[in-house]
Formats: structure tokens, sequence, C-alpha cells
């Protein structure tokens, strides 16, 4: 009976099951390339994923809503290229000044794109999509018409994500760290998630978004500002899309105004494949997590095995998320049937 429990548990759980899943992914990986499971190797798939990992937070909260936001890569561009133009032609030289400037700079776009959405009623995806074209277009105006901050342009900038601090990588040290002081990098992930898992359960304003996004007139109805739910969550965006683009142009110690071009489909999948409903209402911080990790996990590991051509990459990590998807839809109308039996019984 025991066995049979937690094997419920386990199929009954999307979280669950995503974690059983990257389980597996990492012992059939490490099977066949034992190179892949070292610290190394670990920390190099957290840094290269840090951007999609932390702006899946803000995804997350948009589509608990019933939103989408194309246009994040763009803001990450703008942001990014902004203070990799400012340091290349000295007009700053501070590292906490350069990520206060691209956080406050996401903030604005996010914050415009939550106005025309919430106050216009423009639907999300025709909204986004116009500004992701606008706000890549001010990204090469910034850049002076495609021109590069170089690593030798950007200074002691460059130096943060390479810098270790008691053995870790600053960039590692900043995401422990993110909301106080700007120290590192994989560390400010576990703060980001650690932060947002607190947000979305046990606040108030946590509780509206899912509400908003479960049954807007209905939260209307019962006090909630859905106009003002929704100008928040898409702040949020911008200032994780802000804070990405800063640790774009750290972590790869250049900037361009073509940088991550295309990203927004990864931070919408990892969303999606950690259970995170495109309609609203449903999805969790847990989730995302997973989901972003699954995603880190088959971009580091398909170049590491051999008899797989690099051509094939994108094919099957589009396979391996419709899968995922798929599994994710069926568990979630299992467990609607079965809360559904409850209620009747």
């Amino acid at each position: 009976m025991e066995k049979k429990s937690v094997m419920k548990k386990i199929t009954g759980s999307r979280e669950a099951l995503l974690a059983v899943v990257l389980i597996v992914l990492f012992i059939i990986v490490t099977a066949i390339n034992p190179s892949f499971l070292t610290p190394k190797s670990l920390m190099d798939m957290l840094k290269n994923n840090a951007v999609t990992m932390v702006m899946s937070l803000g995804m997350l909260c948009v589509m608990l809503v019933g939103g989408i936001d194309i246009s994040i890569m763009s803001t990450l561009a703008l942001s990014g290229m902004s203070i990799g133009m400012l340091l290349k032609y000295e007009h700053i030289s501070s590292t906490a000044l350069a990520f206060l400037i691209a956080i406050v700079i996401g903030i604005v776009c996010g914050a415009i794109v939550g106005l025309i959405i919430s106050r216009a009623d423009v639907p999300p995806i025709i909204a986004t999509m116009g500004f992701m074209y606008i706000y890549r277009a001010l990204g090469y105006q910034v850049s002076h018409g495609g021109e590069w901050a170089s690593a030798a342009a950007l200074g002691d900038f460059k130096n943060f994500a390479t810098t270790k601090f008691l053995g870790m990588s600053l960039v590692i040290w900043v995401i422990i760290l993110c909301y106080v002081i700007f120290f590192v990098f994989i560390w400010v992930i576990i703060v980001c998630y650690v932060f947002f898992f607190w947000f979305m359960k046990w606040t108030r304003t946590g509780r509206m978004i899912y509400a908003v996004g479960s049954n807007p007139s209905a939260a209307e109805v019962s006090g909630i500002n859905v106009k003002n739910i929704k100008l928040l969550v898409y702040t949020i965006m911008g200032l994780l899309a802000g804070l990405g683009g800063a640790l774009q142009v750290s972590i790869y110690a250049s900037a361009m105004p073509d940088m991550q071009y295309g990203g927004e489909m990864d931070v919408i999948a990892a969303c999606v494949i950690g259970g995170v409903s495109m309609s609203g209402g449903r999805g969790t911080v847990v989730g995302a997590l997973l989901g972003s990790l699954i995603l880190a996990t088959i971009a580091k590991a398909l170049p590491l095995i051999p008899f797989f051509d690099q051509l094939w990459l994108n094919t099957i990590k589009g396979v391996i998320i419709l899968v995922v998807v798929v599994v994710n839809i069926v568990l979630q109308r299992t467990a609607d049937k079965n809360a559904l039996k409850g209620r009747e019984m």
C-alpha cells in the first residue's frame, strides 16, 4: 500500500514527475558521458542558462494572469546594450550602477507594456509583439547602428562573472544576494526563486495574481484591481529582463544589439514544461524551476552525446518539450477529474 501511495503521489504531481524526468535525464547522460556530472560542468550549465532561469519567474507571473510577453529579450537587449555603451565610453565605471541602470530600464519597459495591456485592453500577444520590434530597434539605436561593446571596452564589469569569492564565481554569489548587494550569479538564481516562492505562496499580492488568472470577473467582484495586477506582473517581468540584460553582458563579456534573439521561446517553454497554464491561474515557482532545469540539462547534455549531431539539437529539444507538455496536460486532466469526482461524492 505504501509503494502504491508513493507512486500515486509521483504520478499525480506535475512537480514530482518533472523531478523524476530530470533525475532520469541526469542518469542517462552521465552514463553516456561521465564528464557531464562534474562540478565544473554543472556550474557552467547553470551559468549559461541563468538568464532563462531568472526570467522564467517573470514569465510565470505573466502567464498566471493569462498573459504572454514576447518582448522580453528585446528589453534584455536594450538594457544590456545601454549599459554596454555607457561602460564602453566610460560614462560609468561602477558594476553596481550598471546593474541598477539595466534594471531601471527593464522596469520602465515592462511598465509601458503593462500600461498598454491593462489600460488600453490591447491583447498581450499583439502589444508585446509590437514592443518586441520597438525595443529591439531602440537597442540598435543605442548601439549606434550595430556597434558592439567588446570585452576590452567593458572594463572591470566583464570580470564580474569570472571573479571568484570563497571558491565560487561572483555571478553565483550575486543570485544569493541579488536584492541586497551585487556580488554573484548562480546563487542569484537561488535568491530569486526563494523570494518568488515566498511572494507567490504567502503574500496577498501573490494570491491575487492567481485569482486574476483563474477568474478575472470574480476577482474584480471580490475587490481585486485586475488592471493594477496586470500592470504589476509586466513590470516584474521587465525588472527581471533588465537584470537578465546585465547578467548577459557580464557573463559573455560583450554587448550586442541582437543578443538573445529568439530566446523568449526558451523562457516560455520552461514555464510550459513546468506546468504553467497558458490560460492562466495554474503554475508554481517549483514547476518553473524544474522546467528551466530540464531545458538547461537538454542544452548542456546533447552536445556531450557523441552519436547526436549538433544539427539535431533543436529537434530533440522540441520533441522532449512536446512529450513533457503532453504528460503535464494528461496529469492535469486526471487531477481535474479526480477533484470533480471527489466533490460529487
